[in-house]
């Protein structure tokens, strides 16, 4: 990994950690201050989707309301790269929580985050998460087919 990456990471990591727990502990802010409030601006999210800052901070709101009782969460980075202003992440997220107020349950979503470096902070322009099918679960042989594109996608 290039040095340019490793500080992107190294900017990064926790704060997306801390947002992400916090965001399914029921408080959005943290999601919504690591976002650029600059367009273009866009969300695939696993239940609900957005473009431009007015749509996406509604988005964020519901899922504050929706989430609650967050008994883990880990950002897997699969893949990241940064170069001038721009940077990704592909990432596996493993989060159990409550959603509507029932128990909390383990899930894992696929994410892809795209982020522009705005006066110095990187800032996100695009997340698009999905749910990992359930038949990739937690076997690393499942999961390898699934990243070669050998199965469901």
């Amino acid at each position: 990994m290039d040095t340019e990456t490793e500080e992107f990471l190294a900017a990064t990591t926790a704060a997306v950690t801390r947002a992400e727990t916090a965001l399914h502990e029921g408080d959005p802010a943290g999601r919504i201050a690591m976002w650029s409030r600059i367009e273009p601006l866009t969300l695939f999210g696993a239940g609900m989707s957005g473009r431009g800052w007015d749509q996406i901070a509604g988005v964020f709101a519901l899922l504050g309301e929706q989430f609650s009782c967050c008994t883990s969460y880990e950002n897997e980075i699969i893949e990241a790269e940064a170069r001038g202003d721009l940077a990704y992440t592909v990432a596996l997220e493993h989060t159990t929580a409550s959603i509507n107020g029932a128990a909390a349950t383990p899930y894992v979503l696929r994410a892809t985050t795209i982020f522009r470096r705005e006066d110095g902070a990187w800032k996100v322009v695009h997340r698009h998460g999905d749910p990992l099918p359930a038949r990739f679960g937690p076997d690393p042989d499942g999961l390898a087919s699934a990243l070669a594109g050998d199965g469901e996608r």
